[in-house]
């Protein structure tokens, strides 16, 4: 069977109109978007563990060490996205920063674009500005916020086609915010199929987050209700409706503190009566909720009670999460590599120029330098104690800098030469000392043969 090459598509991934909004399958009504937005936004900002698990999640990917890997491009392509993009150079010495004013930052289109795994996907839009030098300028990223995002519109073929924002007051008449494919930067967590909303990580714990709402709104009520009992008037036999309605106002009314008191009639009682059996503690249940929260991201770690046992796992389940860390920082690195250099180099030295790409330090990999490793890496020979890193040891732990005036100890020198070995002496036979007999024969052989096949 032939296949035609330059046969369109017949099928399709996106039916229908292509509006995010209809491939939705979210079953749950307050998480469908736009709607998700808000929850998944009040769950980050309310709740102690939800925030604790995205710290763990996003921090390892904005501590690491972020780089340009020349990968086969020129040192003029090279250096113009390491400016533009304010990041060091695999391989090479370390330049100094550029000013930051009005400048792209890095640093801070990764603190954004990592909204995109609690919300599920983070728009941003090109910004560019003709330098001198006639090249375009990355001037910014402008982010896009989910909440103001009204229509995603998706082709058949599951590719992103426009996005259009909700008109604000400032939005000239007759304007419509609809941004193109390519003017557009879109991060999206864990998208499936043609699905642009992306998924939330904060979707597989939105249950626990419910149930643990509920106790903590509960919690207060069962210690102020149960702390001190109810309060109970008891009034004596044959009391009018008038009389009990005034008895159970007393009890309404009363309030524990310093100078709490009751007066009351001849022949009534007033007792507080507390809870029969076990009181309901929500805590386990609190707990639990907090467990499976972390365990939604891998987090297992933070949900460690200290009760024996659990601190021996740590590391297996750190492990694991790492990797997923890991993942999460390989798909930062697919779309600015993408979407972001290769548009510079395209826009600027043409879609057939080999192009540099991001690359990132393996998360995890950093040891710290202890006193203990930098010796032994220094006996191995595999450190050498420069003036460099005794500056920098120096300010690690506190010490003030080296006065070269006062100082008794000794510039460190620099190292030596490689120095060539000597030749071996020849033999008496014209053979190097350092060959064995065996080749020393095996070369004579060689050239008697050499002289017979070609006799003078």
């Amino acid at each position: 069977m032939s296949t035609q090459v330059d046969a369109p598509e017949l099928g399709y991934l996106v039916s229908g109109q292509g509006n995010a909004f209809d491939m939705d399958q979210e079953t749950t009504p307050e998480l469908r978007w736009p709607n998700s937005i808000q929850v998944f936004d009040k769950m980050r900002r309310t709740d102690s563990q939800v925030t604790s698990v995205l710290r763990a999640v996003t921090l390892p990917l904005k501590r690491t060490t972020w780089r340009l890997d020349p990968n086969g491009a020129s040192d003029d392509v090279v250096g113009f996205v390491a400016r533009e993009l304010n990041l060091p150079v695999v391989g090479r010495a370390a330049t100094p920063s550029a000013r930051t004013r009005g400048r792209f930052s890095w640093t801070e289109h990764l603190n954004q674009a990592l909204l995109a795994m609690p919300l599920g996907f983070m728009p941003f839009e090109q910004s560019y500005r003709i330098g001198d030098d006639g090249l375009a300028h990355l001037r910014k990223l402008a982010p896009r916020p989910p909440a103001s995002v009204q229509e995603i519109k998706v082709a058949r073929d599951g590719g992103l086609e426009w996005i259009q924002q909700m008109r604000d007051p400032s939005t000239p008449p007759g304007v419509e915010l609809k941004m193109p494919v390519s003017s557009l930067v879109v991060y999206v967590c864990d998208k499936e199929d043609g699905n642009w909303l992306g998924n939330s990580i904060l979707r597989s714990c939105y249950a626990p987050w419910m149930i643990k709402q509920a106790m903590l709104r509960l919690a207060p009520q069962v210690v102020e209700r149960n702390g001190m009992g109810v309060p109970v008037v008891e009034a004596p036999a044959g009391a009018t409706d008038e009389e009990l309605e005034k008895g159970r106002k007393m009890a309404s009314s009363f309030r524990a503190g310093p100078h709490a008191g009751m007066s009351l009639p001849a022949g009534w009682k007033f007792t507080l009566a507390g809870v029969a059996g076990q009181l309901t503690d929500p805590m386990p249940l609190i707990n639990y909720c907090d467990a499976q929260i972390g365990r939604s991201v891998l987090a297992h770690f933070l949900n460690l009670d200290g009760k024996g046992g659990s601190y021996a796992l740590a590391d297996t389940q750190a492990d694991l999460f790492i990797q997923s860390l890991q993942t999460r920082a390989d798909w930062i690195r697919d779309v600015a590599n993408a979407h972001i250099i290769e548009d510079l180099v395209d826009i600027n030295f043409g879609e057939d120029t080999p192009a540099p790409r991001l690359v990132f330090d393996e998360i995890g990999a950093r040891h710290p330098a202890t006193a203990a490793a930098l010796a032994q890496l220094t006996q191995m020979g595999l450190l050498y104690p420069d003036r460099e890193l005794e500056e920098f040891l120096r300010q690690m732990h506190g010490l003030p800098p080296k006065d070269p005036k006062t100082s008794s100890a000794p510039e460190p020198e620099p190292l030596p030469e490689p120095v060539a070995a000597p030749k071996p002496a020849p033999s008496p036979d014209g053979e190097p000392v350092a060959l064995s007999a065996s080749a020393r024969r095996r070369r004579r052989r060689q050239a008697a043969r050499k002289e017979a096949a070609c006799p003078t």
